[in-house]
């Protein structure tokens, strides 16, 4: 089974793997988020569309904001007792 786009290729704009699930997985929620709120249907699952745009050269790790938020920080940690 062949993906497209390839992992090669996807890699030259983002080199690491997990990194590049992090951008993909940021982008898609924004992609889903806009469509939402403007009430527009997608053509195609947001990640997919994300993953389209990091294939194209549009969208790499730099200008992605990369670590987590105060608040979901809060969420992540466990209540304590």
């Amino acid at each position: 089974m062949m993906l497209y786009p390839a992992m090669t290729q996807l890699n030259s704009y983002i080199p690491n793997r997990y990194m590049l699930v992090n951008v993909v997985a940021r982008r898609a929620r924004q992609i889903s988020e806009a469509a939402e709120s403007s009430g527009e249907p997608l053509c195609e699952k947001p990640v997919t569309l994300a993953i389209h745009e990091v294939a194209d050269g549009k969208l790499d790790s730099r200008g992605m904001n990369l670590t987590i938020a105060e608040s979901d920080a809060d969420q992540q940690r466990m209540p304590q007792e």
